[in-house]
C-alpha cells in the first residue's frame, strides 16, 4: 500500500530566456507521507511561494515530476485534462488570509467547493457539520465572517479546506496575520488534523517557534530542498 501522499522529483521553475532567464528552483526532491505535517522555510525572495504553487497545481513547472497519491500529474507536461477539477478534489489551500467571501455565512463559504463539485446537498451539510463539531465552530456556522475574530476565520478557512476531503492541504502562512496565542492554537489544529484525519499539510512560515510542531522542516537551500527531520518532536506539545 502506497504511504506517499505527494512526491516530487527534479523540479525545476525558471523565468524568463536567455540572459533574462531566472533559476528560482533547481532540481528539488521530497516526498510526503500520508498524515505528514512539514514547514517549508527560506528567506523572502527564495521561491517558497512557487513552489507552493507548483505542488498546488497552480503554476506550471519548468521541468520535473508531480506524483499525488497513485497519480503522476506532472512528468514535463501536465498529465491531467482539468488540473482545476484537480485542486477541487484533492488539493486544500489556507492562506496568510482568509478570503471568506464577506456576503456569505460561515456555511455557505465552507460548502461552496463541495457545490462546485458536484456532491450531494445532504452529503454536504453533514460532512461541514461534521467538521464545525471538530474545529469547535458549530455554533458560528450561521454567523457572517465580519461577526468572528481573526483567529476564528482562521479555523473556518481551515474548515473550508478540508470541505472538499483532500489528501493534501497547502498552507501559505497561515498564522501570520494572528498573534502568538492564535497562531500556536492554529498549527496545533492542523497537526491535530494531520494526525486523526490522515491529511498531509505543507505549512509555509517564517516562525521558528511553529517548527516543534511539524513532523520535518523543508528548506529552500541553493534553489534545492533541504530536508531535516523533526526527531525531537514530542507529543505533549498537541
Amino acid at each position: 500500500m502506497n504511504n506517499i501522499s505527494m512526491k516530487i522529483e527534479n523540479l525545476c521553475k525558471s523565468f524568463g530566456n536567455g540572459d533574462n532567464k531566472v533559476d528560482v528552483i533547481s532540481g528539488a526532491n521530497f516526498s510526503l507521507n500520508k498524515g505528514e505535517f512539514a514547514a517549508l522555510v527560506a528567506p523572502s525572495g527564495a521561491g517558497k511561494t512557487t513552489l507552493l504553487m507548483m505542488l498546488g497545481c497552480v503554476l506550471e513547472p519548468t521541468s520535473g515530476k508531480i506524483t499525488i497519491g497513485d497519480d503522476v500529474v506532472y512528468n514535463n507536461k501536465w498529465l491531467v485534462k482539468d488540473d482545476r477539477a484537480l485542486r477541487r478534489k484533492q488539493i486544500g489551500f489556507i492562506f496568510q488570509h482568509h478570503y471568506l467571501i464577506p456576503f456569505l455565512n460561515i456555511e455557505e463559504n465552507i460548502t461552496l467547493l463541495p457545490y462546485q463539485n458536484g456532491e450531494d446537498t445532504k452529503i454536504v451539510k453533514k460532512r461541514v457539520k461534521e467538521i464545525m463539531d471538530y474545529l469547535d465552530m458549530s455554533d458560528k456556522m450561521y454567523n457572517m465572517p465580519s461577526e468572528l475574530s481573526g483567529g476564528q476565520n482562521q479555523r473556518i478557512a481551515i474548515a473550508r479546506a478540508l470541505a472538499n476531503k483532500p489528501d493534501i492541504i497547502l498552507a501559505d502562512e497561515p498564522t501570520a496575520a494572528l498573534d502568538k496565542q492564535r497562531a500556536i492554537s492554529v498549527v496545533k489544529m492542523l497537526k491535530k488534523i494531520t494526525r486523526e484525519r490522515g491529511v498531509s499539510i505543507i505549512m509555509v512560515t517564517h516562525d521558528d517557534t511553529l517548527l516543534p510542531y511539524c513532523d520535518k522542516v523543508l528548506t529552500i537551500k541553493d534553489k534545492k530542498i533541504d530536508i531535516k527531520h523533526n526527531k525531537e518532536l514530542k507529543d505533549e506539545i498537541i
